[in-house]
């Protein structure tokens, strides 16, 4: 389907954007950038067809999804002071790389003939954020998905959306209606601060026992 290819490319190239400018920040190598860029924008899906048993995963069996990402992270890299004017330009690249991948991970699970519901908000939720969890892992960050900020809930909301409007719209129509939620509940969450409680560690005091 020509919709999921392009979604596919618009993933990639988001998330390679994404992955290169936090690279940059941290002051990372060309390589490093380079590598950051495609685990981004790659992982998720090869980790989803692992889990799928969908083996050897796609974007290691076509060339198309590396290049893309190799070239999107050199672009970065040579436009870098021009995109880094963009104050959340590493939220936004990064929120569509979010939607994108949860509405081809989802549809991914549905074009298999999987039907139970958790599977599919699951390999949205794996696909969506795969490649940012690793991202974060390798410059020592705590990844989005773990901190207070509402990320994985926007891609679960977005599965449950396209699981909703799949049979009852189309399959077309509940993709664009996947990447909307997604993207607006996290774009949405960053505007307003919107967070998830964090759990707050009590203090114990320690009780001194008397022998007599």
């Amino acid at each position: 389907m020509f919709l999921i290819e392009a979604f596919v490319y618009i993933g990639t190239i988001a998330f390679a954007i994404s992955g290169s400018l936090i690279a940059i920040k941290n002051n990372l190598d060309i390589f490093g950038v380079i590598l950051l860029g495609m685990t981004t924008s790659l992982a998720g899906g090869v980790i989803r067809d692992l889990m799928i048993g969908n083996i050897p995963p796609t974007n290691l069996v076509y060339p198309q999804y590396f290049l893309v990402s190799l070239l999107a992270s050199l672009a970065t890299i040579l436009f870098y002071d021009k995109i880094n004017k963009f104050e959340h330009g590493i939220t936004f690249s990064d929120a569509i790389g979010l939607g994108v991948f949860t509405a081809v991970g989802a549809n991914a699970a549905i074009s298999l003939d999987y039907s139970q519901p958790f599977l599919i908000v699951a390999m949205g939720l794996v696909t969506g954020i795969g490649g940012g969890v690793l991202r974060d892992v390798f410059v020592r960050e705590i990844p989005f998905v773990f901190r207070k900020e509402i990320y994985g809930i926007a891609s679960i909301a977005g599965s449950i959306a396209l699981i909703s409007t799949y049979e009852l719209l189309s399959p077309t129509i509940s993709l664009y209606i996947c990447l909307t939620v997604t993207l607006t509940i996290r774009m949405l969450a960053v505007k307003w601060k919107w967070n998830v409680p964090i759990v707050h560690k009590k203090s114990t005091i320690k009780k001194r026992t008397v022998n007599f």
